[in-house]
């Protein structure tokens, strides 16, 4: 057993020998997203993953990512305060135990619309390769790209 910053990798390995990890959010540094937003990277290719990405992002009180679409399908899990899901044009209250799936290529954001609680969201996207493009500007980005957990 091995302890890093936020990560306790087990003497258990899978079929394939990678090893199973535990993730404590708490001991991993928020990468800081911009705009009032910051995310705490979870399981990604630095970790072992093969075929998804998972995190959590907190945003402060009516802060928002851009509008964006991704390459694959990704769900949102609300953990903390509540939100505006805007999906292809439309509102979707969001509230604690909400959670969405969002099929690739559908543009979306999530706006905190608390004048003074953060609202706190766990991602998951289907591939290890999954990307974002910003609607506004229309540059891509590798998701691990963003978060600091991209295998060079």
């Amino acid at each position: 057993m091995t302890t890093t910053e936020g990560r306790t990798v087990t003497d258990s390995a899978g079929d394939d020998g990678r090893p199973a990890v535990v993730l404590h959010s708490s001991g991993i540094t928020p990468r800081q997203r911009g705009g009032g937003a910051r995310t705490i990277p979870l399981v990604s290719q630095q970790v072992g993953a093969k075929d998804f990405l998972n995190g959590i992002t907190m945003f402060a009180p009516g802060s928002a990512i851009p509008e964006h679409i991704h390459n694959c399908d990704e769900s949102v899990l609300v953990l903390e305060g509540s939100a505006v899901a805007h999906i292809d044009g439309k509102e979707y209250p969001v509230t604690v135990g909400d959670n969405s799936f969002i099929p690739a290529g559908i543009r979306h954001f999530f706006h905190n619309t608390s004048d003074t609680d953060e609202l706190h969201i766990f991602w998951t996207y289907a591939s290890i390769d999954a990307n974002r493009t910003v609607i506004a500007t229309g540059v891509t980005t590798r998701i691990d790209e963003e978060h600091g957990t991209n295998i060079a």
